[in-house]
């Protein structure tokens, strides 16, 4: 597809990428080998932020491309976090296949990383984009790299970046100011690879976006594309939470005033739309460059968030909760062999696509990790996943998920507060359930497992 068909397609909130192999010899050989990967990773981008998902009011082309051309998992999650940067947690968890509790936030060397185990299996290995997890893991991991960015948020138009450096050291003295709007930067880093890179081995790129993390400050025209009085407030929209759960005025809560009103939430949501959107735009780029190099037809593509977001749901903003909105996130996986337009309702975790790939590759997943491959799933060989997911936050919040009931334990200081969802009914997280004696069974029955689950994960929080 041309740029220019491809913006078109932008405007029309429609696409048609294709990521169909091309014909010819050098492209057989290609399939001969181990598949490529290519992992793209959005920062606080929620689940539901997708047009070809459902949310009618978000133009996103490319990723509409990448669901009918591979297999969504609908109901990915992360654990939670430890500390307020979630993304830090769950970055860390992705790159070890390891639970919450099971790896500091800077990876430790005798750890392995999803990036190490396949560089030592005959990949070569490019990273661009944000590394939150300590330059040494990154150093181990990543055989070339550009326009890397090791903090958590910054001013996209100024993000601090390093290029990649053989030695594996990254002192201060070395950072540079990134001259593009950091999609834009961190999409050319990895076209640029993709233009020069001429080597027999199959690679593996990690671009990961600082996108659409605020702060929310989307490049024209993509700033204009969202009316904000014609941007529907959220079912679930509250002026205030209705309870202390432990983080009310941490960083992300103080971007809007309290209590949240209509209008600067839907400021809040066009902002985070014209984001995405634009970041959407930067992933058709890479996925062109993809299929202009003639490595389309042997390239596993993941797209993935690595958190979800408020943004004025439960009258909060941040991500330091344990509704569906903070803890679910976008996970597509196309490629050779992959069902197209497939949907999987099964309950997963993002860090289950450690040993995803390494089973889709063949490569033997190390011991350490404790996550499970997705590929029955996608294969069509399981229909269900685990029965349930944990998450935490930190000391004060605890959550178990089946597929139909969600329990949410607070607790902070000397109150304890106990929410009961029903999704299949209540979708939204708004009524709550807990003190209805007809639930009580159900109750019982969640508090049991997730004291189950806190045992399994390693929780310090478990009797």
């Amino acid at each position: 597809m041309k740029r220019r068909d491809f913006l078109k397609s932008l405007a029309g909130g429609a696409a048609a990428l294709s990521l169909a192999p091309r014909a010819g010899a050098a492209e057989e050989t290609r399939m001969s080998r181990r598949p490529n990967i290519l992992f793209l990773f959005t920062d606080d981008q929620r689940f539901d932020t997708i047009r070809a998902l459902g949310n009618e009011e978000i133009r996103t082309p490319t990723l509409d491309g990448l669901v009918r051309d591979g297999t969504t998992f609908m109901r990915a999650h992360i654990m939670g976090s430890t500390c307020p940067a979630v993304c830090i947690c769950s970055r860390a968890s992705l790159l070890t296949g390891r639970g919450l509790y099971r790896v500091p936030h800077q990876i430790p060397g005798d750890m392995p990383t999803w990036p190490r185990t396949l560089r030592d299996a005959g990949y070569e290995t490019f990273g661009t984009g944000k590394w939150h997890n300590g330059a040494p893991s990154y150093a181990r991991g990543f055989a070339s790299g550009a326009d890397i960015f090791f903090g958590g948020m910054e001013n996209h138009a100024k993000v601090p970046v390093f290029d990649f450096q053989p030695d594996g050291k990254y002192p201060k003295e070395r950072q540079r100011i990134g001259t593009k709007f950091s999609s834009e930067l961190f999409s050319d880093a990895a076209i640029d690879f993709l233009k020069r890179y001429e080597g027999d081995k199959p690679f593996f790129m990690y671009v990961a976006y600082t996108a659409p993390h605020d702060p929310r400050m989307p490049p024209k025209p993509f700033a204009d594309m969202y009316d904000p009085e014609k941007i529907a407030l959220p079912r679930n929209f509250m002026p205030e939470h209705p309870f202390d759960n432990g983080e009310m005025k941490i960083r992300d809560e103080m971007l809007a005033p309290f209590p949240r009103t209509a209008e600067v939430v839907r400021r809040h949501i066009a902002a985070y739309y014209g984001m995405i959107t634009h970041v959407d735009d930067q992933i058709g780029r890479v996925l062109q460059a993809l299929g202009d190099a003639g490595h389309a037809g042997n390239t596993i593509v993941i797209f993935a968030g690595d958190n979800g977001l408020a943004v004025g749901r439960h009258g909060l903003m941040g991500k330091q909760n344990m509704y569906e909105h903070s803890m679910r996130v976008p996970l597509i996986i196309s490629g050779p062999g992959v069902p197209k337009n497939a949907r999987s309702d099964a309950l997963c975790y993002l860090h289950d696509v450690f040993p995803t790939c390494c089973e889709t590759a063949g490569i033997p997943i190390p011991p350490t990790v404790e996550s499970r491959s997705l590929l029955p799933l996608v294969k069509g060989e399981a229909k269900t996943g685990i029965d349930s997911v944990f998450g935490a936050y930190m000391s004060v919040q605890r959550m178990i998920r089946e597929e139909r009931y969600k329990l949410i334990e607070y607790t902070v200081k000397d109150m304890r507060m106990t929410q009961l969802f029903d999704l299949a009914e209540d979708p939204w997280e708004i009524v709550n359930l807990a003190e209805r004696t007809e639930y009580r069974e159900n109750l019982e029955r969640l508090r049991e497992k997730l004291a189950g689950w806190k045992k399994t994960v390693g929780d310090p929080t478990a009797g």
